[in-house]
């Protein structure tokens, strides 16, 4: 592909281009709730504290100083075995919270209590039930919307968080160079999932969202080995990241490829091997490839946000541009499937292709790697070894170098 090429399709690109105080929710009823469930995901990001109950909750969110602490009055329940172990699940290196301590308020309300290690932006909301969890209440702890942060994954979620993430999307300005000779081919490495969303989890208890996250620190670490390239990470820490964001991390970080990377399972534990899939967007290209998008998809929803369209999706310009960078996908996919096929069954011969969320930067050739099918039990044993997980990570490396061998010439600004 020419240096033209990218220089024109970005140039397109860029020419389209009360705090603390008493909050309720609005959710109404819940008599007699049940809470099942209390999770806790600390991270240097945020931190994101998740109570599940077989009803929906009321709440009542405010703050106290002296010391610094959140408070949530959850109505119409009583204080159970659950809930009371809350104290035991904080972290000495949960950078947000000190302790947590519950209470029976009054006879209808139960009062939870953070104290906290630093000021902080709370955001509290309610979840429906969603790929077998019940409902949640959730409370987000971020830092201080006054506290300047260097940190460009929290800035990414402050603006989502905000509801003007896409003001960002447009590279800010062209690198210079051509990738790979005159300055560093950018890589972002996508471990899927993270946090609440575990993805999905084998027959032997395996979770997609440790393996993948494994996987990815092992790529990025042969990546950063190499003189003309650099990696990054859209996750590298157990922490839920919405897709729209990851993207976005992508296209801050003005990234030449984009790599997601997974361990699905399928309805049958007979499905097995390795699959690689890029964008489609004029539907799936099989009844797998539509059943993998929708689960991953779905990572939002577990997560508690809003898939919104994209701003672009009425252009123009940017189908044309989306367009080249698919062939693009799809040209990279076929080297990184390749090598896979060395070290695994390929479940697929060729690259597929279907509306996943996360494959969605206009001007980042992206490909999904399915590594192996966790709930096929022998992948899954497969998958939780360093020898696979190290296979895996070669490969890829192994397709990305196949890739620029064969005339990719990346210069996207």
């Amino acid at each position: 592909m020419s240096d033209s090429t990218f220089l024109s399709r970005r140039r397109l690109l860029q020419g389209a281009g009360a705090g603390l105080l008493l909050s309720v929710s609005g959710v109404g009823m819940a008599a007699g709730s049940h809470v099942v469930a209390i999770r806790l995901w600390p991270s240097s990001t945020y931190s994101r504290l998740t109570i599940e109950s077989g009803r929906p909750l009321k709440y009542r969110q405010f703050a106290l100083s002296h010391p610094d602490r959140v408070v949530v009055d959850i109505e119409d329940i009583q204080l159970n075995h659950t809930l009371k172990g809350i104290g035991k699940l904080v972290r000495q290196d949960d950078p947000y919270i000190k302790n947590a301590r519950v209470g029976q308020f009054d006879a209808r309300t139960v009062r939870l209590v953070l104290e906290l290690k630093q000021n902080v932006s709370p955001k509290v909301f309610t979840l429906a039930p969603v790929a077998g969890i019940n409902n949640r209440l959730v409370l987000d702890l971020y830092p201080a919307q006054n506290k300047q942060s260097d940190d460009p994954l929290l800035a990414l979620l402050e603006n989502y968080n905000k509801g003007d993430l896409e003001r960002d999307q447009p590279a800010a300005a062209p690198l210079p160079g051509k990738a790979g000779r005159d300055r560093p081919i950018v890589i972002m490495i996508d471990p899927g999932h993270g946090g609440e969303d575990s993805g999905a989890v084998g027959k032997h208890k395996t979770r997609e969202k440790d393996v993948v996250l494994k996987i990815g620190r092992r790529l990025k670490a042969l990546i950063d080995k190499q003189p003309n390239m650099r990696a990054y990470m859209t996750r590298n820490e157990d922490v839920f990241i919405p897709l729209k964001v990851r993207v976005a991390k992508a296209r801050k970080q003005r990234a030449d490829l984009f790599i997601s990377i997974h361990a699905d399972a399928f309805t049958s534990r007979a499905a097995r091997g390795s699959s690689v899939f890029a964008l489609s967007t004029k539907g799936a290209t099989s009844t797998a490839a539509r059943f993998l998008a929708q689960t991953q998809n779905e990572s939002d929803l577990i997560g508690g946000v809003s898939m919104s369209g994209d701003r672009y999706l009425d252009s123009t310009m940017f189908d044309m541009v989306q367009s080249l960078t698919i062939n693009d996908s799809l040209k990279f996919g076929k080297e990184v499937l390749s090598r896979m096929g060395h070290i695994n069954h390929l479940h697929k011969r060729s690259v597929d292709q279907a509306g996943f969320a996360v494959l969605k930067a206009p001007d980042i050739p992206s490909i999904l790697v399915e590594t192996a099918f966790i709930s096929n039990v022998e992948e899954e044993r497969k998958l939780r070894t360093a020898r696979f997980q190290q296979q895996v990570a070669e490969s890829i490396l192994a397709g990305i170098k196949a890739y620029f061998a064969n005339g990719a010439t990346i210069n996207h600004y």
